[in-house]
């Protein structure tokens, strides 16, 4: 897999604010159904793409997700995808290589135009064949090949067995476009959307964009709004803020720090006008080590560092409780999630033991450990560099480290995490869909996206292909905690925390309380607007 999954433009504890990310809808959807008013969400993001075969953004994940259809899609609250475009899928012949759908009876895109197998198969291709590097393509890579029998009927074959796929094409990388307003090959310049999903892209531009319910619409989700107009507004924390307080924006998405969201939710018993909403998240960030490094590198020196950090300090003294603490690579409320850190290191700081560790190294009662932590507050948000602080602070009181922080911009910091010149960094991971398999294959498969230089031949030859190939997914449970034991023993990162979601919504806004769950999408239709 490419090492380009949808890392977080700020860590939902220090900078991502009022996400709104949502479910699906009702069992039946017709189009706008019973909706109201139109509604406002103001956004620090921009949408960067309009094309799904491009975009690994969460703005242009944003578009896809309610101007495309998908195959398949999540429930609200729901880890397991359902038919959305299609009527039924499975897998044949009792495998995870052979993946059938058949798709919806009358389908059609929002020009028109009917949706059959034909565009199912396009789509798929186009998107593999442009492999645009910030496209969808490693998240398909599994395909070998794509059969339409007829024009209802869509046959996946696969060239190793995954159970993953039908969580991979429920994601935003799974949108089907229409085979005669796309090209095979290259990229749609013209800024506009073709699609099937509940609502059509009637305009966008550097300031907004504007999206009508698509009256053609046929799947699972009910519209409850006349429409939705984002705002961007291009990290300006303190424009959203007020644009939410004056009623310019109904809702505000993405932009808010943790202190102001924490402040809010204790104003909102005095001023109604607003209110914070908060949900679950599977949002993760981790202290990453590169296994070359010369101190680093040193099993003794990870473990300690796992000995001393102080999870709960952070939680609530840097990121005000907007965030829980985290203790093992997949979070909680994700299937195999268990506390392998806690297991092996305990939940409080234990120097005695992280001094015998140092000492197993051969560091003497008066040597120091020398380290420095990379941040980059341009990519995570401005608390990154204080919670990387407070790490360095917690190593230094111990008496053990001698560490100090230094903060990077994102595009130099990514090249020398590449290069290997850091020992010890931070990395945000936001999944592309909630299966334990994108919290591990990633980090642990081929195209290791912390470039860390890790490997485990246990994991990446034995649990990461088994997991991979076991359909029922509550089967994987003894497998998958395995592997984050054998992470916590050999330490190559250290979770830090998980993130919650937050929707801070002005008075007359209703359904929030059914869209902020772990699936990464974020849906318009369960947003009303009295």
């Amino acid at each position: 897999m490419k090492a380009h999954n949808k890392w977080l433009t700020a860590p939902l504890a220090a900078g991502l604010a009022a996400a709104l990310l949502a479910g699906c809808g009702a069992e039946k959807g017709d189009g706008a159904g019973a909706a109201e008013g139109s509604v406002v969400v103001g956004m620090s993001d921009k949408v960067l793409a309009t094309d799904p075969a491009t975009g690994y953004d969460p703005g242009s994940w944003l578009l896809f997700n309610n101007v495309f259809q998908s195959l398949l899609s999540f429930p609200k609250g729901a880890s397991v995808p359902q038919p959305e475009a299609a009527e039924k899928c499975g897998f044949d012949q009792g495998g995870s290589k052979v993946y059938r759908c058949t798709l919806r009876d009358g389908l059609t895109f929002s020009n028109g135009n009917s949706l059959t197998a034909e565009d199912v198969k396009f789509s798929f291709e186009r998107a593999l064949k442009i492999d645009d590097a910030d496209g969808p393509a490693p998240l398909l890579s599994a395909i070998d090949t794509i059969d339409t029998p007829d024009d209802r009927t869509v046959v996946f074959n696969l060239k190793v067995p995954d159970a993953t796929f039908p969580s991979k094409i429920a994601s935003g990388a799974g949108s089907i476009v229409d085979h005669r307003e796309y090209e095979d090959g290259a990229l749609r310049e013209d800024g506009r959307a073709t699609g099937s999903g509940p609502y059509k892209l009637d305009s966008i531009s550097d300031t907004e964009a504007v999206f009508s319910p698509n009256p053609d619409y046929k799947g699972t989700a009910e519209v409850k709004n006349a429409g939705v107009t984002l705002k961007f507004y291009n990290g300006d924390r303190k424009a959203l803020g007020e644009a939410l307080k004056k009623g310019d924006v109904d809702i505000a998405y993405r932009g808010l720090a943790a202190g102001e969201i924490a402040d809010l939710e204790a104003s909102t018993s005095a001023d109604q006008d607003i209110s914070v909403v908060e949900g679950s998240s599977a949002e993760v960030q981790h202290l990453v080590f590169n296994m070359d490094d010369p101190v680093a590198g040193k099993p003794e020196v990870r473990k300690a560092i796992a000995y001393l950090v102080n999870r709960d300090a952070l939680v609530q003294n840097v990121h005000r409780s907007t965030a829980t603490p985290l203790y093992s690579i997949i979070p909680a409320g994700i299937v195999g999630h268990n506390t392998a850190f806690v297991d092996q290191y305990g939940a409080q700081p234990q120097p005695d033991k992280a001094k015998a560790a140092l000492a197993s190294a051969g560091y003497g009662p008066a040597d120091k450990v020398k380290l420095t932590l990379h941040s980059t507050p341009s990519r995570y948000g401005p608390a990154t560099d204080a919670e990387l602080k407070a790490i360095a602070q917690q190593l230094n009181d111990s008496g053990l480290f001698d560490a100090d922080v230094e903060s990077v911009e994102f595009g130099q910091y990514e090249k020398d995490i590449k290069a290997g010149k850091y020992g010890v960094y931070v990395k945000g991971w936001v999944p592309d869909y909630p299966d334990p398999d994108n919290f591990t294959q990633p980090f642990f498969g081929e195209g290791n996206v912390l470039h860390n230089n890790y490997e485990n031949k246990k994991i990446t030859g034995t649990l990461v292909p088994r997991t991979s190939a076991t359909a029922e997914r509550t089967a994987t449970e003894a497998d998958f905690g395995q592997l984050q034991d054998l992470v916590a023993e050999e330490v190559p990162l250290l979770p830090l925390w998980q993130g919650k979601q937050y929707a801070v919504a002005r008075d007359g806004i209703t359904g929030l309380e059914w869209t902020l769950d772990a699936s990464t999408v974020f849906r318009f239709w369960e947003i009303k607007k009295a």
